[in-house]
C-alpha cells in the first residue's frame, strides 16, 4: 500500500503547491504566515475529528516526542511559503522537492536498507526527472526573458534570495523526512496514527501563536473565511499529509522520493491554472519521471 499512498500524497501536494502558489502576495508580507494559520487550523480540525472517530491512544506527550520531526517540517514548509512570493512555482517545487533524494540518501547511509535494483533504478530515474524539471525551468525562464526584453514581476524574481529558500527549504525538509522515517519506518518509535496527530497538533498551536501575532501586535486585517486559495491549499495539504504517514511508516527511503515526484503535477497543475505553457523539454522530463514511478509501481507488484 505504501506504492498507492505515495502517489496520492504526490497528487494532493501538487494541487496543494498550485493553490499556494495562487494564494501567496508578493506584496503581503505576512503572505507566508496566513498561509501557515490556514494550514495549522485545518490540521486542528483534521487531528480532531480523526482522534474522535478513531478513539486513538495519543497524549500530550507524544506532541513533544514527535517535536524534532515536526520542527523541522514546520519551519521548512514556512521558508517555503516565503519563497513562492517571489519565485514561480514550477522552479521553486522542482528545487525543494530534491529533497526526497537527500531523504533517500541519508536513509542508505545510515541504516542498513533491503533495497533491490529495481527499486534503486526508480528512485534514480524520478531523482533525475525531478532535478531536470528545475534544469528545464530555469532555462525556459531565462530565455523567455531574454526574447521578451520585459521586466519580470516581483512575484517571480530570480535572485540569490529567492533561490535560497527552496534550497533551504530542500535542506530542511530532507532532514525532517529522514527523521520521520527512523520514527515511523526504521525504529518504529510510534504509530502513523500517533505521528499524524502529533504533527496536526503541533501546527495548529504555532498557528494560533501566528495568528495572535498578525492580530494583536501587527494589527494586520485577516479574515479566514475570505482566504479560498489559502484554505483549499490547507485542505489538500492536510489530505497529503494523512497518507503521507502511512507511506512514510511502510517503506520510508523509496517513498520519500517518489513522494517528491509531486513537483510535477504541481508543474502541470500551474501549467492548466496559471497559464504558463510546457515545452517538449518538459513533456521529456515529466516523462522520465512518469517512467521512474511504472518501474517502483511495478517493483511494488514483484
Amino acid at each position: 500500500m505504501w506504492f498507492l499512498f505515495s502517489i496520492l500524497t504526490a497528487l494532493a501536494w501538487g494541487g496543494a503547491d498550485l493553490f499556494y502558489k495562487k494564494g501567496s502576495n508578493s506584496e503581503d508580507r505576512f503572505s507566508h504566515l496566513k498561509i501557515v494559520v490556514m494550514v495549522g487550523l485545518v490540521m486542528g480540525i483534521h487531528a480532531t475529528i480523526f482522534y474522535l472517530y478513531k478513539d486513538i491512544d495519543f497524549h500530550l506527550f507524544d506532541m513533544v516526542k514527535y517535536l524534532p520531526v515536526s520542527f523541522f517540517y514546520i519551519v521548512s514548509m514556512t521558508v517555503g511559503y516565503v519563497g513562492l512570493r517571489y519565485l514561480e512555482l514550477s522552479i521553486s517545487s522542482p528545487v525543494q522537492n530534491s529533497s526526497g533524494a537527500i531523504t533517500a540518501i541519508l536513509l542508505f547511509i545510515f541504516f542498513q536498507q533491503d533495497i533491490d535494483w529495481i527499486h534503486i533504478l526508480g528512485v534514480i530515474v524520478i531523482t533525475v526527472g525531478v532535478i531536470g524539471i528545475a534544469v528545464v525551468e530555469k532555462h525556459e525562464e531565462d530565455k523567455m526573458m531574454r526574447l521578451n526584453q520585459v521586466k519580470v514581476d516581483k512575484k517571480y524574481q530570480l535572485g540569490f534570495m529567492a533561490v535560497s529558500f527552496p534550497i533551504i527549504y530542500a535542506l530542511l525538509d530532507g532532514a525532517g523526512t529522514f527523521a520521520d522515517g527512523i520514527y515511523l519506518d526504521e525504529l518504529k518509535l510510534m504509530s502513523e496514527d500517533t505521528a499524524l496527530l502529533a504533527y496536526e497538533y503541533t501546527f495548529f498551536i504555532c498557528a494560533v501563536f501566528v495568528y495572535m501575532y498578525l492580530k494583536l501586535i501587527k494589527k494586520e486585517s485577516f479574515n479566514v473565511f475570505k482566504e479560498r486559495d489559502k484554505g483549499l491549499a490547507a485542505i489538500l495539504e492536510t489530505t497529503g499529509q494523512f497518507f503521507y504517514v502511512y507511506a512514510m511508516g511502510s517503506y520510508a527511503i523509496i517513498a520519500a522520493p517518489l513522494i517528491a515526484s509531486y513537483s510535477i503535477f504541481s508543474v502541470i497543475l500551474s501549467r492548466i491554472f496559471l497559464k504558463e505553457k510546457l515545452s517538449p523539454k518538459h513533456y521529456f522530463v515529466i516523462a522520465i519521471v512518469m517512467i521512474g514511478i511504472v518501474i517502483l509501481g511495478v517493483a511494488d507488484e514483484l
